[in-house]
């Protein structure tokens, strides 16, 4: 089966007529253009975004329609999965043989791909391409980016793709397997550290780089709603029970959610791929377990800090074997080296959100200023463990790694 992409845009294209957004002048100032998305297979059916295909099939061709797409299968038992437009999510049926090639709108949903993947509905050599691309993401350099992540090819207006692999493509990978299992391709890093301040992005990168990931374990590393995690007045925090719901309402129905502070057990007994978030969440509680979070702790271990200077490690580092057997120090200092030890030796493909604490306002209180300390300390050797730091700002990702 031969796919050639008349265009590959959204409804209006890519630039957009008259739009005078950053992505529409970024891709006018590039000479770039996309046509509204219009497939043509074996040069023979033609279909529009939106539309049924272009009068009768040829002779061999089988064309079902789908919640959300169209399921081609050519002469030669090609098989292609095409959503029907920009927001358009194919949704084939259990049982359906697995496609050769799969034409989806990424940038709506890029965990279609991984749950495709999941289910069984590629093939392990299909092609997954970007389609119906629009000013919805930043740039074609941006949305380059984001498909290598995903495993997918980024196409230009008419380039063509074939099973096993495409023909011609301009971007990403033409290998729509999961990305940490392409032959011959570049891994996704073994493990990931996103490091950024609230409301930075953060959560959103780790996520996305996992979306076309088959199995996905989401680590939340508490405090969870109806858990030891409470407000200053010692009634549950429904500000934090907010936020919880939240993040799990955005992840994708086949990742698997574990909850639990037991996060270098996790780490030793886990494959596929992990989203670890967060780090600065797991810390809080195992401080809190500690006691760590007590005024005179708090005082303590801050004048321990100013005697041992700004350049001495963290508790983990610091405490020696029988400092370590007894005390709140000694306690998270156990359960950091835990984590360092099981995460340098896990098999699992990982990605792990942490705050970047310290830029800004110093701390009113000795335990805010332990907590930020003991997590720079942290995320200082999580980060000389790591295959990849990134940064994100402001929704900017910008790489640590040298």
């Amino acid at each position: 089966m031969d796919i050639r992409l008349l265009g590959t845009g959204g409804d209006q294209g890519w630039p957009c007529p008259g739009c005078r957004c950053a992505s529409c002048m970024r891709g006018r100032a590039a000479g770039r253009r996309r046509a509204p998305g219009q497939v043509l297979v074996d040069g023979a059916l033609r279909i529009d975004a939106g539309q049924p295909p272009a009068g009768q099939p040829a002779t061999g061709y089988q064309v079902t329609r789908l919640e959300g797409g169209w399921d081609v299968t050519g002469p030669d038992g090609g098989r292609l999965l095409l959503a029907a437009g920009p927001a358009a999510v194919p949704r084939p049926a259990e049982g359906t043989r697995p496609f050769d090639v799969a034409l989806l709108d990424l940038l709506h949903s890029p965990a279609q791909l991984g749950e495709l993947r999941a289910r069984g509905l590629l093939r392990p050599a299909a092609v997954a391409a970007a389609l119906y691309m629009d000013h919805r993401i930043e740039s074609e350099p941006e949305l380059a980016r984001r498909a290598a992540l995903w495993g997918a090819c980024v196409p230009a207006d008419g380039d063509s793709l074939a099973s096993p692999g495409p023909l011609a493509a301009t971007g990403g990978q033409p290998d729509g397997r999961a990305a940490d299992a392409r032959p011959g391709g570049v891994p996704l890093p073994h493990r990931t550290l996103i490091l950024g301040g609230a409301r930075s992005g953060k959560s959103r990168e780790a996520e996305l780089r996992l979306a076309g990931q088959p199995a996905v374990t989401y680590l939340a590393a508490g405090p969870w709603p109806g858990g030891s995690w409470t407000g200053a007045d010692g009634s549950p925090d429904a500000e934090w029970a907010q936020r919880v719901a939240a993040h799990q309402a955005a992840r994708p129905r086949h990742w698997r959610t574990v909850e639990s502070l037991d996060v270098a057990g996790v780490l030793a007994s886990q494959d596929g791929a992990i989203l670890l978030d967060g780090i600065g969440t797991w810390l809080a509680a195992v401080m809190d377990e500690a006691g760590a979070w007590t005024a005179e702790q708090a005082e303590q271990a801050e004048a321990t800090e100013r005697a041992g200077g700004a350049e001495r490690a963290g508790w983990a580092e610091r405490a020696g074997g029988a400092e370590r057997a007894a005390g709140p120090a000694g306690t998270v200092a156990r359960r950091v080296d835990d984590l360092l030890a099981a995460w340098r030796q896990t098999a699992a493909l990982v990605v792990a959100v942490s705050d970047q604490v310290g830029s800004g306002i110093v701390p009113a209180t000795p335990s805010g200023r332990l907590f930020r300390d003991q997590l720079g300390w942290l995320n200082q050797r999580l980060a000389a463990e790591s295959e990849q730091t990134l940064l994100v700002v402001a929704g900017r990702v910008l790489s640590m790694t040298t």
